[in-house]
């Protein structure tokens, strides 16, 4: 992509109101724009990463054996009320009235519509298990919404729901998912922590929350200083650990995972039933296991960035990296820059080339503010020796690589020095 020819705009300063890192650095980095409090728009550099986020989540469903569906954000609110949860969420809930008379609501989760529609298809043991999973746009009316996308009234979720036939199925299952889970944090280049939580309104008798350790995060765990034991905020009642009587370190923590053992809570409500072999009628046992994908991008930002900007982890950075040449005037780093662009766009690298005619530093100062892992220099030392200068972005270590033909770098990139 030619930097010229995108939708990307760069900021010196974040607006004011911008609460934390995530959502100062979102705003300057041209990656997200308000419309009103609570609801973003994604533009080309914020909905790059989230398609990366997305990708990386599929592969990882996908290999734990779950199958990917789309289920109606427009929901029937007496769904709800067979539950009993359209109390609970009460004002939270978006509901409005159809030209029918009929009650709908803009989905905040989907526990309900997704065992509606198990329930049409379960009939026998031999449909049992599998895992169903989605992602999807949620809704809810939050009372007050704050740090850009990490609160928000309009945010992007991945939710998935397992059926199987008994308690053992289950737990098999949930342990395959939360898992899953801990290789997509790790693949997101994320410090988390699991423990075990309270399962809320969603419901069941055994949970476990996912926390990335975050200056602006609304939720605290405490942590031993020695042997890493956490604990969450309820349990906390002592400053010692349990385990070594060592000091426990207060941390504040966004929530970006969770899983439920939710049992037949909504199975036996919604008639999810099954005969085994014995022709016996049993009830299914679901699990159900929610990432706030959007809310993902603000928790790598909060753990992978520096004054100059962001820092993206290989996996989920908008792009793989970005070439600046100094000086577009220039008909040999001009035509060098072009070239390279094309060669490894065909080569497979996802790739920004920053082909603006503005001075080095102000290129230099977006490239560090946007945060792709690799910088590409075509400038001095390419028109006097033949080199070009390679920076990565989270060590700052400059590497020079013969550019008189393109081997040497694809090798490069391709190898464990670039981490591509």
């Amino acid at each position: 992509m030619h930097w010229t020819k995108s939708f990307i705009s760069t900021l010196k300063e974040a607006p004011e109101g911008a609460e934390s890192v995530s959502h100062r650095l979102m705003l300057r980095a041209g990656m997200i724009r308000m419309l009103i409090s609570g609801v973003y728009s994604y533009l080309p550099l914020g909905y790059r990463v989230l398609s990366r986020i997305e990708a990386l989540i599929r592969q990882e469903m996908e290999r734990a054996g779950a199958q990917e569906v789309l289920l109606p954000g427009l929901q029937c609110v007496d769904l709800w009320q067979k539950t009993g949860r359209d109390e609970l969420l009460g004002e939270t809930m978006f509901r409005f009235p159809d030209r029918r008379g009929r009650k709908l609501c803009l989905g905040p989760t989907h526990e309900e519509v997704v065992t509606e529609l198990a329930a049409s298809f379960v009939k026998s043991w031999r449909d049992l298990p599998f895992t169903l999973f989605q992602i999807q746009t949620k809704y809810r009316d939050e009372l007050r919404p704050r740090f850009g996308i990490v609160r928000s009234c309009e945010f992007i979720m991945k939710d998935a729901y397992s059926f199987d036939r008994d308690s053992e199925g289950l737990d098999r299952t949930y342990e395959r998912m939360r898992q899953a889970y801990e290789t997509i944090f790790k693949r997101c280049g994320l410090d988390f922590v699991s423990l075990k939580a309270d399962s809320g309104i969603i419901g069941g008798n055994v949970s476990h929350e996912f926390m990335v350790p975050a200056e602006s995060g609304e939720d605290v765990i405490y942590r031993c200083s020695v042997c890493k034991a956490v604990t969450g905020l309820q349990e906390a009642q002592v400053s010692a650990c349990p385990h070594c009587r060592e000091d426990m370190a207060k941390i504040n923590c966004l929530e970006v995972g969770h899983v439920f053992k939710l049992g037949d809570k909504y199975s036996k409500v919604l008639g999810v039933k099954f005969l085994d072999e014995t022709g016996q009628q049993q009830i299914v046992q679901m699990g159900c296991y929610g990432i706030g994908v959007s809310r993902l991008i603000a928790a790598i930002i909060e753990q992978n960035n520096d004054a100059q900007g962001v820092i993206w982890p290989q996996d989920v950075s908008p792009f793989d990296l970005m070439i600046v040449p100094v000086n577009m005037g220039d008909p040999a780093i001009r035509e060098k820059a072009l070239g390279l662009h094309d060669e490894l766009q065909q080569a497979g690298f996802q790739v920004l080339l920053d082909d603006r005619d503005e001075r080095a530093g102000v290129k230099f100062k977006d490239a560090d503010l946007i945060g792709v892992p690799l910088r590409l220099t075509i400038g001095s030392k390419w028109t006097k020796e033949g080199k070009l200068e390679l920076k990565d972005r989270r060590s700052g270590l400059l590497t020079d690589i013969a550019g008189t033909d393109s081997s040497a770098l694809l090798g490069f990139l391709r190898g464990s020095n670039g981490k591509i």
